[in-house]
């Protein structure tokens, strides 16, 4: 069969190179052996996964080349950073440090500017957040992370909020198979005072119907602000369990709320 001939950066995407999984363990033991023909054997053989990768921001509005040719970068770093000697597979390894240098783009070239000193307190925080989850094995909480960098958590948490992608009025926050609900949705005219009279009497006798533990839940999560693990951390529960109370809660909230 045929494949498509498309070109990104001037590669014809249909005659990239595949290697084996031998093939690749071979190279990079030639590359460490100081052979930087296998870098390059490696880099053109694992361009399908850039593409695979980049794939995922396609809705961003950005310029395929642009991704491509950074996604290359995070795979390059990947190339040079990899271990020979641990058992893992070198895809496995690649893609989250090609997703990384993506997004770390996207980020910097976002309309929406940052300060270099906020972007800088965020990635150090992201950075931070996978030590500690791998050292830990769990995710650190915010406080944690202030702690380490001997940073206020305040300023953590605005710097990781800097750093967020806007998100569109149109974007579906919430399907059960019939219509979506949009941000725009849950944007209200605080002006209009009847209905959010109305609609505090009804959260209200929807929350009644909750027992303790699932309205100190809510409250720690949506009141406090509270991350499922800070919220788990203080019950005395796991995460997953925060994570299906708060969604059981939620929905029997909505139920009594549309009855």
């Amino acid at each position: 069969m045929k494949r498509n001939k498309v070109e990104i950066c001037g590669v014809n995407t249909s005659q990239l190179p595949v290697l084996t999984n031998a093939e690749m363990r071979e190279l990079f033991a030639q590359l460490q052996q100081g052979d930087r023909r296998a870098r390059e054997k490696l880099v053109n053989g694992n361009l399908r996964l850039v593409l695979s990768v980049i794939q995922r921001f396609n809705n961003r509005g950005e310029n395929v080349d642009d991704l491509f040719q950074v996604g290359c970068i995070g795979l390059m770093k990947a190339i040079d950073n990899f271990d020979l000697s641990q058992n893992v597979r070198f895809s496995t390894y690649a893609v989250p440090m090609i997703v990384g240098e993506i997004r770390r783009y996207l980020r910097d070239n976002n309309p929406v500017r940052v300060s270099r000193s906020l972007r800088d307190i965020a990635y150090k925080a992201l950075q931070v957040r996978d030590q500690l989850t791998n050292q830990n094995l769990r995710e650190p909480t915010i406080q944690e992370i202030s702690n380490y960098m001997d940073v206020p958590k305040e300023e953590v948490v605005f710097a990781l909020d800097a750093i967020q992608d806007p998100v569109s009025l149109f974007e579906p926050i919430y399907h059960d198979g019939g219509d979506p609900i949009y941000v725009m949705d849950q944007i209200h005219d605080e002006k209009n005072l009847d209905a959010h009279w109305v609609e505090g009497i009804a959260i209200r006798e929807a929350m009644r119907r909750l027992s303790d533990r699932e309205k100190k839940i809510l409250s720690m999560r949506f009141y406090e602000g509270k991350t499922q693990m800070e919220v788990a951390e203080e019950i005395g529960i796991s995460q997953a369990q925060v994570s299906r109370l708060e969604k059981a809660a939620i929905q029997r909230m909505q139920k009594h709320i549309q009855s």
